[in-house]
């Protein structure tokens, strides 16, 4: 079913890529981009639980940093793991619905 995911490098984790529509699956195939989908799915929320540890480690580091350089690199650094927690959580979340739906059809 990997045929059926690429990897985002930014988010850590194989996203759906599909090539044709979803009704042109057989309902083998399907199941299993769904049930493959599912293991993904299931390892998001330890995924968004590595990055909120190094967001407070950067947030202990900016606490103690008196370089201002560095304070914004920190900032920015913590800005872009709370932005990919965010995609995380989008996928987490909606793929759900749209998984539970397409499967009862």
């Amino acid at each position: 079913m990997e045929q059926y995911f690429l990897f985002n490098s930014r988010l850590g984790i194989p996203l759906p890529d599909l090539k044709e529509k979803w009704e042109e699956y057989d309902l083998d195939t399907r199941h299993g981009i769904l049930l493959h989908w599912e293991k993904i799915r299931g390892s998001i929320p330890d995924q968004i639980a590595e990055l909120e540890k190094t967001i407070n480690l950067k947030q202990a580091q900016l606490s103690d940093e008196s370089n201002f350089i560095r304070s914004c690199e920190l900032n920015s650094e913590i800005s872009e793991l709370a932005s990919i927690i965010n995609d995380l959580w989008l996928w987490y979340r909606t793929q759900q619905d749209i998984s539970s739906e397409k499967l009862h059809r």
